[in-house]
């Protein structure tokens, strides 16, 4: 009988990047839920196998043979009790810190609980038996082989992190009788660089720096970049949570925004990822991501990961600034760059009365030093589309991107420095989630808060939310439309004055630009601000539209014809059908 690879996606995956990773010693114990992994790498000569029946047995062999070949020793075991046999061996691993590696294969954990035989549940583990724990679901479509993946590239690399130690996976089986696939396909090999690793050649030439949300730099941290973007060609790619204020600044935002235009300059050769969760959806099309972090953790959100350099963002550009092959300052791709933001920034209209239009007026007019807080979403959106001047410092909640503490943050930033402005942009149903401390008695006269109040959750209507088809029934759940005064001109001008608060509003444009000015004024005033701004979801959602549909190109229609026609759905089919 001819036998060679299983077609079980996900246990392909598995070998694949073991093979990658170097990991060639497997003790098998029998079983039939770990057939397709087993009888896989069984005829691979690139495995050297060892049997054991007892899986007890087993997991101490894999400490012997570890400690002695210092090298990672896998194990494979079936369903039922066989992999409760492992404790003792894997405490033993944890302790002294030996890359064993756990596969345990599993029936499909919908099964769990359900009194169906040989079905346990492995989805907690010990604290002392593994440094961690991944399930392996079987692959259906691009968004499982992505996170299958991932979660194996991620299991690999930590047998050897931080000294090293054991690992488990839960390997779902179909239980597949099909080991027809004679080339094994290979899966994208994710390599963490520590200190002192072996750093990846790294040529000029359309390097981008995407940097999320990120602290506030410091000079040294900006020279370096500045000069490894002069070395290597490269572009440092923000929103206003990226505070990067360097030289080779790109506020690129209106232009990725754009629904029927696809730029070139969108496709990097690298793209080097720093700073935490951003809230600016940036479609970039980059040949690899290498992810610089402390921390250290394979974070894939370009789903293009294939180094995750575990280092301080300065010993990183200091390498490559140092390695750099010559002293030439390079522009080419900023300059390109920088040529599409002034091009499309320049096709904005007039827009309708709007957050989008609040920021277009508003942006460019805040104090020097002052810091932005932006409401998640629709504040964050708007307010990304127009640059602030170079000193001002950005923040939101895009961590973990709730409505229920923006003005709280607002808040409690403002107590660090009391000269300094703090400015808060929010809407109407975040606003009023976290009202209470607009209240606080500490909060003092150098805070502006800006409620964008529209009487409703304006994202659920945006005509490209998927809540916009349902009209004015989205109101009624959705959007959660007619609370908090149903866009009451008097609620929060009592509140706020009351509390010691400046009162402004405006429902149109000249009530606005005749209250602006007053609202950031530079100096500081003898009591915090609260500006009430009243817009209409209707003009929210098309100043949004507007904006995004500035420029045109054939590519980018035929895009926006697709998606119309075929659908989310249809669209990820016809992508998976080319990728083939």
């Amino acid at each position: 009988m001819d036998t060679f690879y299983t077609n079980e996606r996900n246990v392909q995956i598995l070998i694949s990047l073991m093979k990658a990773h170097g990991i060639k010693k497997i003790i098998a114990s029998p079983g039939t839920t770990n057939i397709a992994f087993v009888a896989s790498v069984q005829h691979d000569q690139f495995f050297k196998i060892y049997s054991s029946v007892d899986e007890r047995s087993a997991a101490y062999l894999a400490c012997g043979l570890a400690a002695e070949s210092g090298e990672p020793v896998a194990l494979s075991c079936t369903g039922a009790t066989a992999s409760r046999n492992y404790v003792p061996g894997l405490t033993e691993a944890f302790y002294r810190k030996l890359p064993v590696l756990a596969i345990t294969s599993t029936q499909h954990t919908g099964r769990v609980g359900q009194m169906i035989p040989q079905v346990i549940d492995r989805s907690a583990q010990m604290n002392d038996i593994v440094k961690l724990s991944v399930q392996l679901p079987t692959v259906h479509d691009a968004d499982d082989e992505w996170a299958c993946v991932v979660s194996v590239n991620k299991a690999l690399l930590e047998l050897r992190r931080r000294g090293g130690g054991p690992v488990h996976i839960n390997l779902t089986t179909t239980y597949s009788r099909d080991f027809s696939v004679k080339e094994l396909p290979r899966a994208r090999v994710i390599n963490r660089i520590c200190h002192g690793g072996v750093f990846p050649e790294l040529k000029a030439g359309r390097v981008g720096i995407f940097v999320g949300a990120h602290v506030q730099w410091d000079g040294d941290l900006m020279r370096l970049v500045d000069d490894f973007c002069a070395a290597y060609d490269g572009a440092v790619f923000c929103d206003h949570t990226s505070n990067y204020r360097g030289n080779y600044r790109v506020f690129p935002a209106l232009v990725c925004s754009q629904a029927r235009y696809s730029t070139p300059a969108r496709k990097f050769d690298v793209l080097i990822h720093i700073g935490e969760i951003s809230g600016s959806y940036m479609g970039f099309a980059a040949g690899q991501v290498w992810r610089v972090s402390p921390d250290g953790e394979v974070c894939d959100a370009f789903q293009k990961l294939r180094y995750v350099f575990e280092m301080e963002e300065k010993d990183f550009f200091r390498h490559y600034v140092s390695e750099s092959p010559e002293n030439v300052a390079k522009t080419a791709f900023l300059d390109e760059w920088l040529s599409e933001c002034a091009k499309i920034s320049a096709k904005v209209p007039d827009l309708p009365f709007s957050n989008v239009w609040i920021a277009q007026q508003t942006a460019s007019k805040l104090p020097d030093g002052c810091a932005l807080h932006l409401g998640i979403l629709n504040s964050l959106r708007a307010w990304n589309f127009f640059e602030t001047p170079d000193t001002v410092t950005g923040y939101s909640n895009t961590g973990g991107f709730g409505i229920d503490g923006g003005v709280s943050s607002l808040i409690g930033a403002s107590l660090a420095n009391r000269e300094k402005l703090y400015f808060g942009i929010m809407g109407d149903l975040a606003f009023f989630y976290d009202m209470n401390v607009v209240g606080n008695r500490h909060v003092g006269k150098n805070v502006r808060v800006m409620l964008i109040n529209n009487g409703r959750g304006t994202e659920f209507r945006n005509y490209s939310h998927s809540a916009a088809k349902f009209g004015d029934d989205a109101d009624l759940y959705m959007a959660a439309a007619g609370h908090f005064g149903s866009k009451s001109h008097r609620l929060i001008k009592h509140y706020a004055e009351d509390l010691g608060y400046e009162y402004m509003s405006a429902s149109n444009k000249e009530e606005y630009m005749a209250n602006v000015g007053r609202f950031v004024t530079p100096e500081l005033t003898d009591r915090p601000m609260l500006f009430e701004v009243f817009t209409d979801s209707e003009d929210e959602s098309k100043a949004l539209e507007i904006v995004n549909h500035l420029e045109t190109s054939p590519e980018g229609m035929a895009k926006e014809a697709a998606r119309k026609i075929l659908g989310p759905t249809g669209v990820q089919a016809l992508k998976k059908i080319l990728k083939k």
